[in-house]
């Protein structure tokens, strides 16, 4: 989580102890992954947020109940 909010912080600063601390869990390839998702997840909501796209609400409550 600390790596994702550094990530998307503006502007981007990222302390050299924190991605120390990943490559202690994640080789490269997870790394490039684990950046690429949190970067494409980032570019979503920030170009949803210029054009004024609205949450639909899937998310209220942490559950999003099937059809019967």
């Amino acid at each position: 989580m600390h790596y994702a909010v550094a990530m998307t912080a503006t502007p981007v600063e990222l302390a050299n102890d924190l991605f120390d601390a990943l490559r202690t869990r994640f080789d490269e390839r997870e790394l490039v992954e684990l950046t690429s998702a949190i970067a494409w997840e980032n570019y979503r909501a920030r170009f949803n947020h210029a054009f004024g796209c609205e949450a639909e609400g899937i998310s209220e409550g942490a559950f999003w109940p099937l059809p019967r």
